[in-house]
C-alpha cells in the first residue's frame, strides 16, 4: 500500500552534492563519528544535531524550554541581615570569614540553577547501505540547509535537513534517482529515563519527563514540572508499515519527514501549557503542506535576516579542504582569508538558528545540548558569557534576533527585585553571575564567585546598545525603567571605603578570580557607565532630571580605575594583581570592551595600562576567552596581535593532542573546552570590531586591520547612530564607502587621518571615495 506520510522532521535527498562547495559552506568526506562533529541546525526554539550517517542517520535534537526545575524565586529570605558583617569582615581583611558566613546565611536557595536538557533523538536505519561510496556531507550557511549524498551500487542517496522558522519543524528529505529503491525504518528515542514512544502508522509521539535536578550543595534533589511531547509525521510514495516502536519505508523513491517538539513551558511563571495538543495541531497542520512550499518558506524567512549582510576577504583559498582538515590547516599556516570570514558569517548562522524573536534566549551552549547533566548546566553566565553571545547582534545586522535577550533582561529585572530587597535591603533590582529559565538573579554555587553583583549592570547595557544601533526612541521608552530600576539598585549598594572613603561594590568579586573582596575594578566600571547611560537616557526621554542629577553626584565619589606597581590597570582597590597570572577572565578590563570609558583619546595612560593587564595575562585561554581578547586588541588598535588570537581561536580543539586551552571543533564549534557557543560569536564580533567601531561617537573604519587580511569588503555592518555601511578596500587601504542613514542623524566618520561629517536625510545613501570625499550630494 502506497501512502503519502507527514511527520514533524523533514529528510530530503536531492541529487548528489556538488564537489566543489562555495565558501559559505562546512563540508566533510566521512559521517560524523561523534556529536562535536555533527552540524548543528534550529530556528530559535527547536535545535537539531545531524550527524550524516549512512547506515544509520541520527538526529539529535532540543526544545528550548525542556530544562530541570519549576517556578521559584532563590532569594534567601533575610539575607540581608548579614550584610553589615560581611562587609566589615572584609574591610578588616578578614576574606575567608566572609566568605564563610555568606556561604551559611546568603547564597540562594537553593544554592545551584537548574539544568537545560536534551529533548530526544530521531533515528533513521538504512539496511544494506554498509558498503558505499562518493560520501559528501555540508551545512549550507546560505540557505540554513545540511545535505548529504553518497552511493550504493549504482544509486544515489540523498538527504537534506533544515529547521524551519514559519513552519516551527525539523525538517528531513531522503530521495534516491532510482524509483522505488529507497527502504528505511524510523523511530524516536531519548536519554531521559522517564519516557515513552508510541506509534500509529504514519505518526510516532515522544513523550519525556526530566529527572529531579541533584543539588551538589545540599545532597537533596530539585522536582522538575515541565515535561514535553515530541511528534513526527511522513509523507512518502512508498509502502508504509507501523511496527512496534518503529515505523518501516520500502519501495519509496522519496519521503519527508516531519518533526515538532513542545512543553508545558509558558513563562518563568507559567508551566499550564498543553504540548499534547500543540502537537496535535502541527501535524494536522502538514497533511496540508507540500514540502517544497515550506522549503521555499524556510529560505526565504532565513534569507530576510542572513542576506541583510556580507563580507569577503580576498586572499588564497582553501574553500575545497573539507572543514576539519582546513582548521588543521590553519592551525598550521594561518593564511586562509575565507576561512575567516566563514567564521563570522558561521556565528550569525548560529545566531539566527538559536536565538529568534518570542524564543529564550541562546544560552551556554545556544540551543544543543546532547546531555542529562551538560557542562555548567547549559544555563545563561552572565559575568560574561551570556553577553558575549549578543556582541555580534546589532553589528551584524540581526538586531531582531537580540530581543530574546532583551526579554530575559526585563523578566530577571522581576525577580530581581526581590533579590534586592531580600539580601540587600535595597530598591532597584539586581542579577549575579547567573539565570536559568526561572529567572534567578540570587548569588549562586560558591560563596568567592556566586555573590558578584555586577550582572544586572551589563545586561542593561544591551537595551542602550540596541538604542544607539537602531535609534528607537519608542523602545528606549519602554526599557528606560529597567535601565533606571538597576541604576537605583547601585546607588543604594554602593558604600564608603572606610580607608579611601570611594564608594565602592561589597560583597562582591572580580568574576572567577581573588575570592570575596571589597571594590573590584570591574564592578565600578560597569555601575560608572550604567549611571552615565541612564543620564544620557533621561535627556533623550526629557524626564527624570531629579535622579539623572543625584547619579551625576555619584559618578565621581566612586573608586576611580588605578595604575598599579607593574604598569598593569588594578583589578582589585589595592595593587595586589600578579603579572605571573594567566587566568580566562580580564574582567577589570571590561571598560576598554565592551565598554568606552577607557580609551586612546580621553584616558590614553588607562589604555596604556589596560594594555599591559593583557599583555600580562598572554594569549591563551579559554575559547570565550581568546574571543574577548579579539575586541581587547581590536579596541586597542593592534590588527595583527588581534588575528593572532583568532589563529588561536580557530585551530583545532582536540588536535594535536597537546592542546588544552580553546580552539574549534571539527563542526566550527567554540571549545572552553567543552563546548560553549560564545566563542563563536564573541569571535564573529571580534573580526568585525578590527574593520569598524562606533563606540566614540563616530565611525571609525579599519582600526585595527591586520596585514593577513589586506584586501576584502563588507556590507550591511550596522554602526551606532543609525548607519548602515558597505565599503571595501584593497592593498590595506579604503576605496569606497556608502552609508545608509537610517534614522537621519549627522555621521561623524574617520579613517586613518582622515575624517569627514555631515548632515543625513533618513533613508538616503551616501557615497564616499577612499579619501572620504562625497562622491553623490
Amino acid at each position: 500500500m502506497r501512502y503519502t506520510l507527514s511527520i514533524i522532521i523533514a529528510v530530503f535527498l536531492i541529487g548528489v552534492a556538488d564537489a566543489a562547495p562555495p565558501a559559505q559552506k562546512l563540508f566533510y568526506n566521512k559521517p560524523a563519528q561523534n556529536w562535536l562533529e555533527a552540524l548543528p541546525m534550529g530556528n530559535g526554539r527547536l535545535g537539531a544535531m545531524v550527524h550524516g550517517g549512512v547506515t544509520q542517520e541520527h538526529i539529535q535534537f532540543n526544545e528550548e524550554t525542556l530544562w530541570t526545575g519549576k517556578p521559584r524565586s532563590y532569594a534567601r529570605k533575610g539575607a540581608s541581615k548579614y550584610l553589615d558583617d560581611i562587609r566589615q569582615l572584609l574591610f578588616n581583611n578578614k576574606q575567608q570569614e566572609a566568605q564563610d558566613l555568606m556561604a551559611k546565611e546568603f547564597m540562594s536557595v537553593p544554592r545551584s540553577l537548574m539544568a537545560y536538557q536534551p529533548f530526544g533523538d530521531l533515528i533513521i536505519d538504512f539496511p544494506g547501505h554498509e558498503d558505499y561510496s562518493n560520501y559528501y556531507r555540508e551545512l549550507d550557511i546560505q540557505n540554513a540547509i545540511s545535505k548529504v549524498s553518497y552511493r550504493v551500487g549504482a544509486i544515489n542517496y540523498t538527504r537534506e535537513v533544515f529547521v524551519s522558522h514559519p513552519d516551527q519543524a525539523i525538517v528531513v528529505k531522503i530521495t534516491t534517482d532510482m524509483a522505488n529503491a529507497l527502504e528505511f525504518s524510523l523511530y524516536l528515542e531519548s536519554s531521559h529515563f522517564n519516557k515513552s514512544v508510541n506509534t500509529d502508522y504514519d505518526q510516532q509521539r515522544l513523550t519525556v519527563k526530566p529527572d529531579r535536578e541533584p543539588q551538589r550543595f545540599t545532597g537533596v534533589s530539585e522536582e522538575s514540572v515541565l515535561n514535553g511531547q515530541a511528534g513526527l509525521k511522513i509523507h512518502t510514495d512508498g509502502q508504509i508499515t507501523p511496527l512496534y516502536k518503529k515505523i518501516k519505508i520500502a519501495g519509496a523513491t522519496s519521503a519527508t519527514i516531519y518533526l515538532t517538539a513542545h512543553t508545558n513551558f509558558v513563562s518563568f511563571q507559567d508551566v499550564s501549557g498543553r504540548p499534547k495538543a500543540m502537537i496535535n495541531q502541527a501535524l494536522k497542520k502538514f497533511a496540508n503542506l507540500s514540502y517544497e512550499q515550506v522549503k521555499r518558506d524556510h529560505i526565504a524567512d532565513y534569507h530576510s535576516l542572513f542576506n541583510r549582510f556580507q563580507l569577503e576577504f580576498k586572499g588564497d583559498s582553501r574553500s575545497n579542504i573539507p572543514t576539519n582538515q582546513r582548521i588543521y590547516q590553519f592551525w598550521k599556516d594561518p593564511n586562509d582569508p575565507e576561512l575567516v570570514s566563514l567564521y563570522v558569517q558561521f556565528g550569525r548562522y548560529l545566531m539566527i538558528s538559536s536565538s529568534r524573536e518570542g524564543s529564550q534566549p541562546a544560552n551556554l551552549q545556544g540551543i544543543w545540548n546532547n546531555q542529562i547533566n551538560p557542562p555548567w548546566k547549559s544555563k545563561y553566565t552572565t559575568n560574561i558569557n551570556a553577553e558575549m553571545n549578543y556582541w555580534p547582534a546589532e553589528v551584524t545586522n540581526l538586531s531582531e534576533c537580540h530581543e530574546p535577550f532583551i526579554n530575559l533582561v526585563n523578566e530577571c529585572a522581576q525577580t530581581g527585585a526581590l533579590t534586592a530587597r531580600e539580601h540587600y535591603d535595597c530598591s532597584g533590582w539586581v542579577l549575579h553571575h547567573n539565570t536559568d529559565i526561572w529567572r534567578a538573579t540570587a548569588p549562586i554555587n560558591l560563596p568567592f564567585i556566586g555573590p558578584w553583583v555586577g550582572g544586572s549592570g551589563w545586561v542593561v547595557h544591551h537595551l542602550w546598545e540596541r538604542y544607539l544601533f537602531t535609534q528607537d526612541k519608542t523602545f528606549l521608552r519602554e526599557e528606560y525603567p529597567v535601565i533606571k530600576k538597576a541604576a537605583q539598585f547601585y546607588s543604594e549598594f554602593l558604600i564608603p571605603d572606610p580607608v579611601t572613603g570611594w564608594l565602592v561594590s561589597t560583597p562582591s568579586n572580580s568574576p572567577e578570580i581573588g575570592g570575596l573582596v571589597a571594590g573590584p575594578t570591574m564592578d565600578h566600571q560597569i555601575i560608572r557607565s550604567l549611571f552615565k547611560i541612564c543620564i544620557k537616557a533621561a535627556r533623550v526621554l526629557n524626564t527624570d532630571k531629579e535622579f539623572a542629577a543625584t547619579l551625576k553626584v555619584m559618578i565621581p565619589k566612586i573608586a576611580p580605575n588605578r595604575i598599579g606597581k607593574h604598569g598593569q590597570l588594578q583589578e582589585w582597590l589595592t595593587d595586589k594583581d600578579n603579572p605571573e597570572e594567566k587566568h580566562r577572565h580580564v574582567s577589570h578590563l571590561w571598560a576598554v570592551h565592551p565598554g568606552r570609558d577607557i580609551n586612546w583619546e580621553e584616558t590614553p595612560e588607562l589604555m596604556k595600562a589596560a594594555r599591559q593587564s593583557l599583555i600580562y595575562r598572554g594569549d591563551g585561554g579559554t575559547g570565550w576567552s581568546l574571543a574577548w581578547k579579539i575586541n581587547f586588541w581590536a579596541r586597542f588598535g593592534d590588527g595583527n596581535r588581534a588575528y593572532k588570537l583568532i589563529h588561536n581561536l580557530l585551530s583545532p580543539a582536540e588536535e594535536p593532542k597537546k592542546k588544552t586551552g580553546g580552539g574549534s571543533y571539527p563542526n566550527l564549534f567554540d571549545a572552553h573546552p567543552p563546548f560553549q557557543i560564545d566563542g563563536n560569536f564573541g569571535g564573529a564580533a571580534g573580526i568585525v570590531e578590527m574593520l569598524i567601531q562606533s563606540h566614540l561617537n563616530r565611525i571609525d573604519l579599519l582600526p585595527a586591520l591586520p596585514d593577513a587580511l589586506p584586501t576584502g569588503s563588507i556590507s550591511g555592518v550596522c554602526a551606532r547612530g543609525g548607519f548602515e555601511l558597505s565599503f571595501d578596500w584593497e592593498n590595506g587601504d579604503l576605496r569606497r564607502l556608502t552609508v545608509l542613514s537610517k534614522a537621519g542623524k549627522r555621521c561623524d566618520i574617520r579613517y586613518k587621518d582622515k575624517s569627514i561629517a555631515f548632515d543625513t536625510q533618513k533613508g538616503k545613501n551616501y557615497v564616499l571615495n577612499g579619501k572620504l570625499k562625497m562622491i553623490n550630494k
